[in-house]
Order: C-alpha cells, then sequence, then structure tokens
C-alpha cells in the first residue's frame, strides 16, 4: 500500500489479489524498496522470488528467483530484506540459505 501525505486512504501498488503466484499476487512479501524510477522491488518470500513493479503497473515481473525454493544461485530459501545500489546491484537477504546474494544487471550475472 501507498499512502501519499495527508491521504485518507491508500493505494494498492503491490499484490491485492490474494495469495498466490502468479504475477498479481504475493505470499508473504518482506521487504521492498523503491529506485529513483519509481520501480518498486518485492521480496515475495513465500514464493521464493523477487518481484518488480513498474509505476503504474497491474502485476509485477520475476526479478529473480523461479517460485520453488533452492540452493541455486538463482533461487532462493524464504527471502527476506533487500536493496540496490548505486550501481544498481540488487542485495537480497536469502533467509534459510544463510546467505546474501548479489545480483548485477548490466552483467546479468549473480554473485
Amino acid at each position: 500500500m501507498k499512502w501519499n501525505k495527508g491521504a485518507k486512504e491508500g493505494i494498492v501498488i503491490a499484490g491485492g489479489q490474494g495469495e498466490g503466484n502468479a504475477q498479481a499476487k504475493l505470499c508473504f512479501p518482506q521487504g521492498l524498496f523503491v529506485d529513483t524510477l519509481g520501480n518498486l522491488y518485492v521480496t515475495d518470500e513465500g514464493n521464493h522470488r523477487v518481484m518488480r513493479w513498474p509505476q503504474g503497473a497491474k502485476r509485477g515481473t520475476i526479478n529473480v528467483g523461479r517460485n520453488s525454493r533452492g540452493v541455486g544461485t538463482n533461487q532462493f530459501n524464504w527471502p527476506r530484506g533487500l536493496t540496490l545500489d548505486r550501481y544498481g546491484n540488487l542485495y537480497v537477504v536469502d533467509c534459510m540459505n544463510c546467505r546474501v546474494q548479489r545480483f548485477s544487471f548490466l552483467s546479468n550475472k549473480s554473485n
């Protein structure tokens, strides 16, 4: 939900369609980050993925993760927090794998 300053009601920005793994749904969303372009990134903990919603989008796209739990370089086991650095690298706290993963979208590689 987004609450504009002074608003009496919030606006659904992501999810809000009930629990599930479709691109308009989330399952236990945890962390979020809004980049300078207004894109919203959400750790979708129950679906083991990170979703990205461009401003005004009705559904998100899977940014990283494959909707299934795992230990691969593009898999998570209950992702929680996330952030982007000034170079566009995405860092995701991969809770049950006891690690933090970094994704560099410029080179399309993950570390």
